[in-house]
C-alpha cells in the first residue's frame, strides 16, 4: 500500500494547491487553470490507453456485458438522483419545487454519478489487485457508468440550453469509437511504449479540445466536447499486443499499474501516473471563489459541514447496488469491495461542476457539491484501504476459482 499512500499524499497536496493558487495569481490563474486542465486530460487519457491495452473482451459474452452497462447504468443514476432530491426539498428554496428548481439541481447532482476512472485504476493497481475479480469488474463497470455520465448531460444540456445539432455528432462519434474497439479488439499494430502512448494521449487531448474550440467559434452556448476518457479507452484496446507479452504476468504486485510490464515501463506510468493523480487534486475548483459562494442564500459554516456529509453519505449509498448483484460470480465480500471501489469521484465529477457554473448555476448547492467532491477524492486512499482489507479475507478457494 506504499504507493496508495504516496498517491493520497499527492491528492492532498493538489487539493490544497488548488485553493491557494487562485489567490496567488488573481486573475492570471485562469489561463493556468486551463492549462492545468490540459495536462490533467493528458494524464487521464494516458492511463486509460493502458487500461484498454491490458482490457479482454469475450465477445461470446454481449448478454453480461449489457448486464454490465445495467448494472453501471444504475451505479451513475443512483446517487445522480439521491443528491438531485436531497437538494430540491433541503437546499433548494422553501416551498418551491417547480420544474425550475429541479433543473439546476438535476445538473450539479450529476457530479455525484461518474466514479474516477483514472484514479480508481491507478490506486487499485498501486494496491496489488489488478489480478482480482474486482477489478477486472470495475474496470468495466466505471468505464461504463462514465460513458453513461457523458450520455446523459446531453439530455440536461437540451434542458438549460436548448436542442442542438452538435449534441447529436457526440453521440455518433462515441457509437463510431465503440464499433472500432468491437471491430479491431488489438489487432492495430503500433508502438506501445509509455513515450508513445504519451503521444498518443497528448494527440488525443489536442484533438479534442481543437474540435472543442472550433465547435464553440460556431455556437459559444453548445461546443461539441467529446470526452477523451472514451477515445483514449478505444485506442488501447485496439492496440496489438507484442508477440509472446503477457499483459497480465505482473497484476498481482503491489505497485504495479496498468501497461507493459517491464522495468522501465512500469517506471514511466508511475511517473506520469503519479503527475496525474497531483493534478486531479489541482483541478478541483476554488472553493471560496466568488461564483460558489455568492449567488443564493448563505449558509453558516456548520450547515454547509452538515450538508457536505449528508450528500457525501447519500452519493455512496448510490453506488452500492454492485453489492446485491452478480451473486454467482463472486463473494458477498468481493461485490462489497466492488461498490466500495467505485465511491472515488474525481476530474469528472469537476468537469461537471465547471459545466454548472458555466450554465450561471451557483450557490449553496454549487458549493456542498464542491466540498462533497473534495472529501470523496481527500478519502480515495480510505477506501482503497478498506477494499483491499476485504479482498483479503475472500476465502482462498473462492479467488483461485476467479483466477483459473
Amino acid at each position: 500500500m506504499k504507493k496508495v499512500l504516496i498517491f493520497s499524499i499527492l491528492l492532498v497536496i493538489g487539493l490544497v494547491a488548488s485553493q491557494i493558487l487562485p489567490g496567488l495569481f488573481g486573475e492570471d490563474y485562469h489561463l493556468m487553470s486551463e492549462v492545468i486542465t490540459v495536462l490533467t486530460l493528458t494524464g487521464l487519457a494516458f492511463i486509460m490507453i493502458h487500461v484498454g491495452y491490458e482490457f479482454e473482451l469475450d465477445k461470446t459474452k454481449l448478454r453480461s456485458y449489457g448486464w454490465d452497462y445495467v448494472v453501471a447504468m444504475t451505479a451513475a443514476a443512483f446517487p445522480w438522483m439521491f443528491v438531485a432530491i436531497y437538494f430540491v426539498y433541503v437546499l433548494g428554496p422553501e416551498g418551491a419545487t417547480s420544474w425550475e428548481d429541479w433543473k439546476p439541481a438535476l445538473v450539479i447532482s450529476r457530479f455525484a454519478a461518474p466514479t474516477s476512472a483514472g484514479v480508481l485504476f491507478s490506486m487499485l493497481a498501486a494496491a496489488g489487485l489488478s489480478s482480482t475479480w474486482l477489478f477486472k469488474k470495475a474496470r468495466v463497470l466505471a468505464i461504463f457508468d462514465d460513458l453513461d455520465t457523458v450520455l446523459l448531460m446531453i439530455p440536461l444540456s437540451v434542458l438549460m440550453v436548448g436542442f442542438a445539432w452538435q449534441m447529436g455528432v457526440v453521440v455518433l462519434v462515441m457509437a463510431g469509437l465503440i464499433a472500432l474497439s468491437w471491430i479491431f479488439l488489438h489487432r492495430w499494430s503500433i508502438p506501445v511504449t509509455w513515450p508513445y502512448v504519451l503521444s498518443y494521449a497528448i494527440a488525443i487531448v489536442a484533438v479534442s479540445e481543437v474540435v472543442y474550440i472550433a465547435s464553440k467559434l460556431v455556437d459559444s452556448q453548445v461546443p461539441i466536447h467529446i470526452e477523451i476518457l472514451l477515445p483514449a479507452f478505444v485506442l488501447g484496446t485496439i492496440m496489438k499486443r507484442p508477440a509472446g507479452s503477457d499483459p497480465h504476468a505482473d497484476d498481482s504486485r503491489e505497485g504495479h499499474l496498468e501497461g507493459p510490464e517491464s522495468e522501465s515501463e512500469q517506471k514511466g506510468s508511475s511517473i506520469i501516473s503519479s503527475i496525474f493523480i497531483f493534478l486531479v487534486g489541482l483541478n478541483m475548483p476554488d472553493l471560496f471563489s466568488d461564483e460558489l459562494t455568492q449567488k443564493g442564500p448563505q449558509l453558516s459554516a456548520g450547515m454547509i459541514a452538515f450538508h457536505v456529509l449528508m450528500v457525501t453519505i447519500i452519493s455512496n449509498l448510490g453506488k452500492m447496488f454492485p453489492a446485491f448483484v452478480y451473486r454467482r460470480e463472486a463473494h458477498w465480500k468481493e461485490r462489497l469491495a466492488l461498490a466500495i471501489g467505485m465511491w472515488p469521484r474525481g476530474e469528472v465529477g469537476a468537469g461537471i461542476l465547471i459545466l454548472a457554473l458555466g450554465y450561471g448555476i451557483g450557490g449553496s448547492m454549487v458549493t456542498v457539491a464542491a466540498l462533497s467532491l473534495t472529501v470523496n477524492l481527500v478519502l480515495t486512499g480510505v477506501f482503497i484501504w478498506i477494499v483491499k482489507a476485504l479482498i483479503r479475507t475472500v476465502p482462498d478457494d473462492v479467488q483461485a476459482m476467479h483466477s483459473s
